[in-house]
């Protein structure tokens, strides 16, 4: 089977199957090299056959910083990715260094299958995402409880907004727990940055629910960053 690129650019997130999610960063230090690596990945993958081992999707994202990729993958479980690592990444990581050199690779970090998800729905529910964005909030991992707890809040306040602070820009919403037991990835498409922008920057007061989100007594920090979609790869026929 050979690796097929999705016209959208987007991965099925719903997909059977998922037992196991990666999601790196790499900085390419350029909007030029981040482009040019975006084509190298998709040359590197399409001139080769789908790895059989486990590997559902692979997508690539553009960070709208102008210099970073995230890579957002999709396994039937851990022990696949730790199988591709050792017999089909070298060459492929070894042509996209070829053209473009020296990339960074930030981070690497394993998540389970999707723990809670939101889909709005209505007649806009299949508008495709001008951009993701990606929420990460940090936990001591001692404590991982605490992690499902924090969502179902997360949760709540949104069902709050549902009333009090629509989001008419807001997509999707998917909530990954990381195996280490120390963070939740939050994979939210949004129609636009400007939506989202808009979403963050209402003057409204903190309600009672949000506060209990980000006030919350495990939660040790977090980061939010925004990126467009550019490649998702897929087993063809």
């Amino acid at each position: 089977m050979n690796a097929v690129a999705h016209p959208d650019a987007r991965p099925d997130l719903d997909r059977p199957g998922v037992g196991a999610v990666l999601v790196s960063t790499w900085r390419a230090g350029t909007p030029e090299r981040r482009r040019a690596a975006v084509e190298a990945i998709r040359k590197a993958w399409e001139s080769r056959a789908w790895p059989d081992l486990g590997l559902l999707s692979y997508s690539v994202l553009a960070g709208t910083d102008g210099e970073t990729l995230l890579h957002y993958s999709q396994w039937t479980g851990q022990q696949a990715y730790d199988d591709y690592v050792r017999t089909y990444r070298d060459d492929r990581n070894a042509e996209i260094e070829a053209a473009v050199p020296d990339i960074e690779r930030v981070e690497l970090r394993r998540y389970g299958p999707i723990h809670r998800s939101t889909v709005r729905s209505g007649p806009d529910a299949e508008r495709l995402p001008g951009v993701v964005v990606i929420v990460e909030a940090v936990f001591d991992p001692s404590d991982a409880g605490r992690r499902e707890e924090w969502v179902d809040r997360v949760f709540e306040a949104l069902e709050e907004d549902a009333v009090r602070r629509p989001v008419p820009g807001g997509i999707s919403g998917r909530f990954h727990l990381s195996t280490d037991g120390g963070r939740v990835l939050n994979y939210a498409e949004w129609e636009s940055e400007r939506a989202h922008e808009e979403w963050l920057a209402d003057e409204a007061p903190l309600s009672e629910a949000w506060a209990r989100v980000h006030h919350h007594p495990a939660l040790a920090g977090g980061r939010v960053r925004r990126y467009a979609p550019a490649l998702s790869l897929s087993a063809g026929a």
